[in-house]
């Protein structure tokens, strides 16, 4: 039987135990490990409490986060499976109380930078949370450096797209694997991926392409269908910022979400600010209209007509739909249309920055590229010839990845104004139809979250990332699907994710889609247990 080797490292002033394996490797040993296309650039070990993420210093939140974390072996890499590649990677590794399991961790918008930590509250984890969670972590910039809506790395640069869409993610997933296996004397027992959003992306791209890197996928609101949505941002741009007069400013947006709910909150049986499933929403911003003198209180005609279009979704000049359309009840708050569709001005929405960074730095490689010049029937084809094989994650057929009994949880919210809600349901119905209803339901599960903005955000309960991962994990190792999730919505909403140190205002089971919830009759509406999952009425 294998004992363990005591090994004793001196980290500044501190010596710290590391409890091995015998045939593990030490921490600093690390950077002597010969990987493919790759060099390990530092391997050390970190002290309980002293992590910092290079740059500027993080916010009190994050601070506090830093601090609470335990010993760890913490290996930088960099990857470069091309000549123009330059993937930088990171490994942490508990020094104790590992529990046998390696989680993935993703990214957002273009990515840029290694996901250290998430804000209290957030769904999808860090190399912070999953470090005090237990697992062997990690993350990587996958490729490039730059904030999350710059796309100017993407210039002249083919491989470097190519990284992002898939190749860093799957690379990292197999060189981390290896370190934690030299690192322990063992490989993990399972291996977990978890993200939102181009994260939610990199999940899906891994279990369609590389159905062996991960055992379970929690996909959050992912941006899969990239080149259509991208088409789908320019349109929206274009409806509502083309023509000045079109421009819906921020100060009229709880008047449209007041009107909405207004018309839609009760569909469901309950008043509780949340349209729960806004498909049947019949609201028509036509209500709105100005009677007399325009105010914040009503819309113009222009107005009118882009939020119509901005609802209705992109379509082609045949009627094809390209990509789905947004929904009414979420507008307002932390990670609402301020954020995405409308900005705080024309030109300062994140809709705005990602159409115009991809379209110019990614798609026609043209800094000089126009968003008014965007033909839809044109060039989302050319879009989908260009980037489609690389940027996509479309493809339904899953088989490889059931086979080898994965598990793949889909999340996304009803009130997301970055990425359409049923472009998840729409891919989600897709791989039933193609596998089959049974054999989908023995692997997949998709879960709609009424109220829920981007990732986080909005007005339902919206946190519910400690429970999401647990059901995969149970999942996974128990072998019981999920027949519903917890999510949680704190008293204070703070920066788009809610502050559990604020206190619980409401609960509130998600259903496996297609059921929904629906309360029982009796019992606070605030709280999770008084409400059932059942499949809603025709």
């Amino acid at each position: 039987m294998m004992t363990d080797l005591e090994v004793i490292v001196r980290f500044g002033l501190n010596l710290i135990v590391l409890s091995l394996p015998l045939g593990a490797a030490t921490c600093e040993s690390l950077v002597s490990l010969k990987l493919t296309n790759t060099s390990i650039t530092a391997a050390q070990v970190v002290s309980a409490g002293a992590f910092l993420p290079p740059g500027q210093a993080p916010n009190p939140a994050i601070l506090e986060l830093y601090k609470s974390l335990p010993a760890f072996c913490r290996v930088q890499g960099l990857m470069r499976p091309s000549s123009d590649s330059h993937i930088e990677f990171e490994v942490w590794l508990p020094a104790s109380g590992w529990n046998d399991k390696y989680m993935g961790v993703g990214n957002g918008g273009f990515a840029g930078s290694i996901r250290y930590a998430s804000l209290p509250g957030a769904n999808a984890p860090s190399l912070a949370n999953a470090l005090l969670a237990g697992y062997a972590t990690s993350s990587t910039d996958t490729g490039h450096r730059g904030d999350g809506t710059d796309a100017r790395w993407a210039l002249g640069h083919p491989e470097k797209v190519v990284d992002y869409g898939y190749r860093a993610i799957h690379d990292t997933a197999e060189r981390s694997k290896t370190i934690i296996h030299a690192f322990y004397g063992s490989g993990p027992k399972h291996s977990y991926f978890d993200s939102c959003s181009n994260g939610g992306r990199e999940g899906l791209m891994e279990a369609q392409r590389f159905p062996a890197d991960y055992d379970g996928i929690i996909a959050g609101a992912p941006s899969n269908y990239n080149t259509h949505l991208l088409a789908g941002f320019i349109t929206n741009i274009q409806a509502a910022e083309a023509d000045p007069a079109s421009y819906i400013t921020p100060a009229k947006l709880p008047a449209i979400e007041s009107a909405a709910l207004a018309a839609c909150d009760a569909l469901d049986g309950l008043k509780d600010g949340v349209i729960d499933d806004p498909r049947k929403c019949h609201f028509d911003p036509a209500t709105l209209l100005c009677q007399g003198a325009e105010s914040d209180h009503c819309l113009t005609q222009p107005q009118v007509t882009a939020l119509k279009k901005i609802y209705a979704g992109t379509r082609t000049s045949k009627g094809e739909q390209v990509y789905p359309g947004y929904f009414m009840g979420g507008e307002t708050g932390a990670g609402g249309w301020t954020d995405w569709i409308t900005g705080s001005a024309p030109g300062k929405g994140n809709e705005y920055k990602f159409a115009t960074q991809g379209g110019a730095y990614i798609l026609f490689q043209d800094p000089a590229w126009d968003y008014r010049t965007f033909n839809l029937d044109r060039d989302t084809k050319i879009a989908d010839d260009t980037l489609g094989q690389r940027l996509n994650a479309t493809d339904p057929n899953l088989k490889s990845f059931k086979n080898r009994g994965g598990k793949l949880i889909i999340y996304h919210g009803w009130s997301d104004p970055a990425l359409a809600p049923t472009s998840s349901v729409e891919y989600y119905e897709r791989v039933v139809a193609t596998m089959g209803r049974k054999d989908a339901e023995s692997f997949t599960r998709l879960f709609m979250v009424p109220g829920m903005q981007h990732c986080g955000g909005g007005p339902g309960p919206n946190s519910f990332g400690g429970p999401i991962t647990a059901a995969l994990e149970h999942w996974i190792e128990q072998g019981s699907a999920p027949n519903k999730i917890i999510a949680t919505r704190y008293k204070t909403d703070g920066d788009r994710y809610g502050d559990p140190s604020s206190g619980v205002a409401r609960t509130r089971p998600l259903c496996p889609y297609p059921q929904v919830a629906r309360h029982e009759g009796s019992g606070s509406i605030d709280d999770a247990a008084n409400f059932a999952c059942v499949v809603p009425k025709p």
